[in-house]
């Protein structure tokens, strides 16, 4: 499989070299030439697979020969020891689930990706260079970064700096990433998470920082980005009825940077039944303005909202999901080719919601029975909004909820006043001494103590 640069389609790289630079030199993502077909016989076959097995076949088409298939069986089998939590929700519209992805190491989705990707990283790393050291570059808004971390944490010849806003994740977040030391590093930016997501690329295309041999964790890295398609096809599996052939899925997705999202359209286009993907975010609604007008301007600053892993003003995954439908847009937000929107609303149902909603949708399911954090509350609340405008009944929904509520403890009390149970990953790193630095958002200011601390 080849990876193109989306700014320059003539630059292209094999994976290992995509997934350990990031992103392509002149700050563009990486897209697969192709995206591959997987047959109806094997995905039937996932109701009787494990997670790890399921993500062999789904990676094969992208990987496979370049990474030798008995590797690849053993570099899925490490890194899954855990999967989704499919769970029926009642009380609202028949055939509604809700998936819950906050079963791995720190109690998030990105662990699903992050995994797999360390491996995946590790891999690559020891078959391309002797030695050669490797600084991984991560912006976060509340997930990624305690995920990432995780995943390379005491990894040999790999560094990771974290950059995290520092007002807008909560504490748990934060312990889970700043406990771990080692060769992880965490920087505490006064700032938005844009500016923390501007400095990284800002990096990237730094040349006093080529000596350094910088990569990317972030879903801009396309290493992070096909770990993601795994888990649709994962979920699905395990639904009722997964066996009719004319089974229709409608996936409710909390967004930010469109990871996430961009995920479930990889799924479609290999065969996955899905019917619409519901694109739920806060006030950052760039995209959901983008859809409705058909013209793109991210929000700058960034909105602080509740649900602050989805805090992105500017969605890295705009760029990959313009690509998806066939058109072409520049990193400087040039539009040279026109998608095709009309296909983009066929396929995608984007939808924007307050902190206000979000607190109200976090007790109306509570009532009911669902206990949501505010990520899941605004994807939940998208599903609300779809099935008010397709009332059929010829699909099954399925929200994705994207975190432990046990990662929003004050808000979980403020607003509903319950205390979740803390999963083992958040007890574990409570107590223990945290080591981060407070820096500004002024790029130059990190340069240096990047090159000082590498």
């Amino acid at each position: 499989m080849i990876f193109f640069s989306i700014n320059d389609p003539n630059y292209k790289v094999d994976f290992k070299t995509a997934i350990t630079i990031g992103q392509a030199p002149d700050g563009s993502l990486f897209f697969p030439e192709k995206i591959p077909k997987i047959d109806q016989k094997t995905i039937q076959k996932f109701a009787k697979q494990d997670y790890h097995e399921i993500a062999f076949e789904v990676l094969k088409p992208f990987l496979c020969p370049e990474i030798p298939i008995e590797i690849l069986q053993k570099l899925t089998q490490s890194a899954y020891d855990f999967a989704p939590e499919i769970e029926e929700i009642k009380n609202f519209k028949a055939n509604t689930f809700v998936a819950r992805m906050d079963t791995g190491p720190t109690a998030a989705f990105k662990d699903f990706a992050a995994r797999l990707m360390a491996k995946l990283f590790e891999y690559s790393l020891q078959k391309q260079t002797n030695n050669k050291v490797i600084n991984i570059l991560v912006a976060t808004s509340g997930d990624t970064g305690s995920a990432v971390a995780s995943a390379f944490h005491g990894l040999e010849n790999i560094n990771i700096s974290v950059l995290f806003p520092l007002e807008e994740i909560s504490s748990t977040q934060r312990k889970l990433m700043t406990t771990l030391g080692k060769n992880v590093k965490c920087f505490g930016v006064e700032g938005k998470f844009d500016d923390c997501q501007r400095m990284v690329k800002t990096a990237f295309v730094d040349k006093d920082l080529q000596k350094i041999n910088l990569s990317s964790a972030n879903s801009i890295n396309i290493g992070r980005l096909l770990p993601q398609i795994v888990y649709y096809f994962s979920i699905a599996s395990r639904l009722p009825n997964f066996s009719k052939e004319h089974q229709k899925l409608v996936f409710a997705v909390p967004s930010g940077n469109f990871g996430n999202l961009m995920g479930a359209l990889f799924a479609y286009k290999m065969g996955l039944n899905i019917k619409k993907i519901i694109a739920s975010t806060n006030s950052n609604n760039s995209f959901t303005k983008f859809l409705e007008n058909r013209k793109y301007q991210p929000i700058n600053p960034s909105i602080n909202c509740l649900s602050n892993a989805m805090n992105v003003g500017s969605p890295n995954n705009i760029f990959r999901i313009v690509e998806f439908f066939e058109g072409r847009m520049q990193t400087n937000f040039e539009i040279l080719n026109k998608p095709n929107f009309e296909k983009m609303q066929e396929l995608i149902f984007a939808q924007s919601f307050s902190d206000e909603e979000t607190k109200n949708a976090m007790k109306t399911t509570f009532e009911k029975g669902l206990i949501l954090e505010p990520h899941g509350a605004v994807g939940f609340l998208g599903l609300q909004k779809y099935w008010q405008k397709d009332t059929s009944q010829d699909y099954i929904s399925v929200l994705l909820e994207t975190a432990s509520p046990a990662k929003f403890p004050d808000e979980m009390e403020q607003i509903l006043n319950y205390i979740p149970k803390k999963p083992n990953s958040i007890k574990s790193s409570e107590n223990l001494p945290e080591k981060y630095q407070k820096i500004s958002s002024n790029y130059e200011e990190f340069k240096s103590l990047l090159l000082a601390s590498v």
